[in-house]
């Protein structure tokens, strides 16, 4: 039997099979296998309500699944309690402790487990996260982000097979957060462990990740790399949840090997390339990204490789420094956005002018569903508070 209380060389693979969690009156996660291999850094993608964190919380043994198995290194850890299973966890509210100097709090687990050197280990992880020279502060005398970086060199220096990251990085500003990003990724490389991350944060997702999988009401919507997932989103959601998009209903009109030809009620003719539509036949949804889009104060020349839509009027122009986001209404496309980059000083176009738009027909995408309400669950139906909820009718019994 595999001895989970030595130290993780290397990080173990996770497998999910057929899980399932229930509450009453309510499904968390509706049927989830998934299969995360030994050393990668996983991302868990969606907003609040879709599951990702109940997911976290089953594979920490603080929930059990209503049905399912959880493997983690190919060993079944369903049953076994958390401080039993090869994993540890870092949580957005850091949980130092106040009394201990930082160098206590990392070692602390090591000498509850009886490691040998738990001193030197400690300063060994330190130095990973570039804190050794703070060892002897106490946690009210760090920065936030300091303070993160101590959470998570507690976390790294158990060397579990499995680190959970549960929105880590929250509570902390944005140029921050942004350093971190890059950190975390680092020494998820140098370590070797296998980390699963769990945010609602986009770019923390695609900037960390290998492989992203974006869920929706207690189901994984995709899954893949983080630029095929943006580059080729199949539904409606991921194409709204991953960035923004410009999203078409169409009538397919026509098609060959190599294209699906499509007609939007105006008329205009859309061209999505057969191998990135996920349906060919009737009404579809098509779409393509506001930064592939080009604006003409002229029509541009007919040209099979390029769409073009419009006239149009621009009815929003805001700057945000390296781009300016353009609003363009369209007679029978509605309102189309576009990112244009500054590469110019200010904004190209303004506010009133009338435009064309226009964008190589092999950036468009075909979706697998239709452009109705497909958004997520919006009630806070988090782990804690159906747990918060629970005690108190226990409470009130």
């Amino acid at each position: 039997m595999v001895d989970m209380s030595s130290f993780a060389e290397a990080g173990a693979d996770l497998e999910l099979v057929g899980i399932q969690k229930r509450f009453p009156g309510f499904t968390a996660i509706e049927h989830l296998d998934l299969k995360i291999p030994a050393g990668s850094f996983f991302a868990l993608l969606g907003p609040s309500g879709c599951g990702k964190t109940t997911t976290l919380r089953l594979v920490a043994g603080l929930e059990d699944p209503s049905t399912g198995k959880i493997l983690i290194g190919g060993r079944d850890v369903t049953a076994l309690k958390p401080h039993k299973r090869p994993v540890n966890t870092v949580f957005q509210s850091y949980a130092l402790f106040p009394h201990m100097s930082v160098l206590e709090n990392v070692a602390f687990g090591l000498r509850r487990r009886r490691i040998g050197d738990p001193v030197a280990k400690a300063h060994e992880a330190l130095r990973l996260v570039e804190l050794d020279h703070v060892a002897d502060r106490k946690p009210a005398q760090l920065s936030g982000g300091q303070q993160q970086r101590v959470a998570l060199a507690r976390a790294v220096v158990n060397r579990p097979a499995l680190l959970l990251l549960d929105e880590p990085l929250g509570a902390l500003d944005l140029k921050l957060r942004r350093q971190m990003q890059q950190e975390l990724k680092q020494i998820q490389q140098e370590v070797g462990l296998t980390f699963l991350h769990v945010t609602h944060d986009q770019e923390e997702a695609m900037t960390m990740a290998d492989t992203v999988a974006v869920m929706n009401k207690g189901r994984i919507e995709q899954m893949g790399a983080p630029e095929e997932l943006y580059e080729l989103p199949r539904t409606v959601f991921v194409a709204n949840f991953l960035g923004q998009s410009n999203l078409f209903e169409v009538e397919v009109a026509g098609t060959t090997d190599q294209a699906v030809q499509t007609a939007l009620a105006n008329g205009a003719r859309i061209t999505v390339p057969r191998s990135r539509s996920e349906r060919d036949s009737g009404q579809i949804t098509v779409g393509v990204r506001p930064e592939k889009l080009r604006l003409h104060v002229q029509e541009p020349t007919a040209d099979a490789s390029i769409n073009v839509i419009g006239p149009g009027r621009i009815t929003d122009v805001s700057f945000i420094g390296v781009s300016t986001q353009y609003t363009v209404e369209v007679p029978g496309a509605g309102a189309v956005q576009v990112f244009a980059q500054n590469v110019e000083a200010g904004p190209a176009a303004h506010l009133g002018d009338q435009v064309w738009l226009s964008w190589l027909a092999e950036h468009t995408f075909g979706l697998a569903d239709d452009r109705l309400e497909t958004g997520a669950l919006t009630a806070d139906f988090s782990t804690q508070a159906i747990a918060a909820q629970a005690a108190f009718a226990g409470d009130g019994e």
